[in-house]
C-alpha cells in the first residue's frame, strides 16, 4: 500500500462529520467533483471502499467507519498541538465517546463521568451496547473507553488495558419498615425475592450463600439489566439482591431500604481500553480520581 496521504484522509474526514458531498465541498471551498475524486484516490490507496449511497445518503462502510475513528484521533490531536504550541492552552471543546454494557448500573456510570458532567470543554457521548458489540466497537476505536462488570481478558488477536475500578458490595434491598436481623437468616425466609438471572456472577454467589443456609428463596422476579431490577425492586414489595449504588435515589428518598451488606458477594466494575491505541488523557483522570474517591470513602 502506499503511504498515506492525510490530505485526502483530511477530505474524507470533513465529508463523514458532515454526511454530504456537495455541503463538506462547500467547506472546504472545493468543487465537489475534486473533493469526490480525493476520496476515490483515498479509497484506492487503501484498498477499501470508505462510502456507500443509501437511499441518496451518504453512508459509512465498515472500514469507512474504522478510517472516520483514526482520522477523529489525529485531527483532534494535531488542533490540540497547534494550540498548545502557539497559545499554550488546549483546544476549546473535545468529545469523549464511552461505551457501557447495557445492563450495568446507570447510576455507577453517572458516578464516574460525573468529574465531567460540568465541563464545558468536553462533550460527552455515551452508548450502551452488549458485551460482544460493546467490546468489537472498542476495538474499532468507536469508543475511547469502555465500562463493564465483566472482566475482560486478552488473546492473541486482541491485547485489552482492563483495569479494576471497584468491588461494590451486594446487599439487601427491600420496602422500609421490614422487620428483619442484621445477618442473612430466617427473618430473610418469608419474603418473595428479585434476583439477578442465573447467569450472573451475583446470583451464583447468592445461591451458595442460600444453600449454606438452607434456604430455597420464592422468586418471583429475574432480570439481567440492573435498571429492571431497579424497576422491579422499587415497584413490589419483595427483597431485591444488587449494590445499593444502583437504587441510591430510592434509598435517599426513602422509597427503599437496603438492610444488610451480604457477606463476600460483590460486583466488579471495571474500565477498559484498547493496547497501544492512542488513548484519550481524560480517561486517565477519570479512572484515577474515580479510584482515589472510592480509596476515601
Amino acid at each position: 500500500m502506499s503511504r498515506l496521504n492525510f490530505h485526502h484522509l483530511s477530505h474524507f474526514w470533513h465529508v463523514a462529520k458532515i454526511g454530504n458531498l456537495t455541503k463538506a465541498a462547500e467547506k472546504l471551498h472545493i468543487s465537489q467533483s475534486a473533493l469526490s475524486i480525493q476520496i476515490k484516490l483515498l479509497e484506492e490507496s487503501i484498498g477499501k471502499q470508505l462510502f456507500i449511497r443509501q437511499h441518496r445518503k451518504l453512508m459509512l462502510t465498515d472500514a469507512g467507519n474504522l478510517t472516520f475513528s483514526y482520522a477523529e484521533s489525529i485531527f483532534s490531536l494535531g488542533d490540540e498541538l497547534e494550540a498548545t504550541l502557539r497559545k499554550g492552552i488546549q483546544t476549546e471543546s473535545q468529545t469523549l465517546r464511552v461505551g457501557m454494557l447495557s445492563t450495568m448500573s446507570r447510576n455507577f456510570v453517572e458516578s464516574f463521568v460525573n468529574p465531567l458532567m460540568n465541563n464545558p470543554k468536553v462533550q460527552l457521548n455515551i452508548v450502551a451496547r452488549g458485551q460482544t458489540n460493546l467490546l468489537n466497537e472498542l476495538a474499532n476505536h468507536q469508543f475511547d473507553f469502555a465500562l463493564t462488570n465483566i472482566e475482560v481478558r486478552g488473546s492473541t488477536k486482541q491485547l485489552w488495558q482492563c483495569q479494576l475500578l471497584v468491588q461494590q458490595p451486594i446487599c439487601v434491598i427491600g420496602p422500609p419498615g421490614l422487620t428483619l436481623g442484621k445477618q442473612f437468616g430466617r427473618d430473610y425466609m418469608k419474603f418473595d425475592w428479585i434476583l439477578p438471572t442465573s447467569d450472573s456472577p451475583i446470583r451464583s454467589a447468592f445461591d451458595g450463600l442460600c444453600a449454606q443456609h438452607q434456604f430455597t428463596p420464592n422468586i418471583v422476579g429475574e432480570a439481567d439489566d440492573m435498571a429492571m431490577l431497579r424497576l422491579l425492586s422499587r415497584d413490589s414489595k419483595a427483597l431485591a439482591v444488587m449494590p445499593d449504588v444502583v437504587v441510591k435515589d430510592e434509598i435517599t428518598a426513602g422509597n427503599l431500604t437496603s438492610y444488610i451488606t451480604l457477606p463476600n458477594i460483590y460486583e466488579n466494575f471495571y474500565v477498559v481500553t484498547v493496547k497501544k491505541h492512542l488513548t484519550n488523557p481524560l480517561v486517565s483522570e477519570l479512572t484515577n480520581k474515580f479510584i482515589q474517591q472510592e480509596k476515601r470513602s
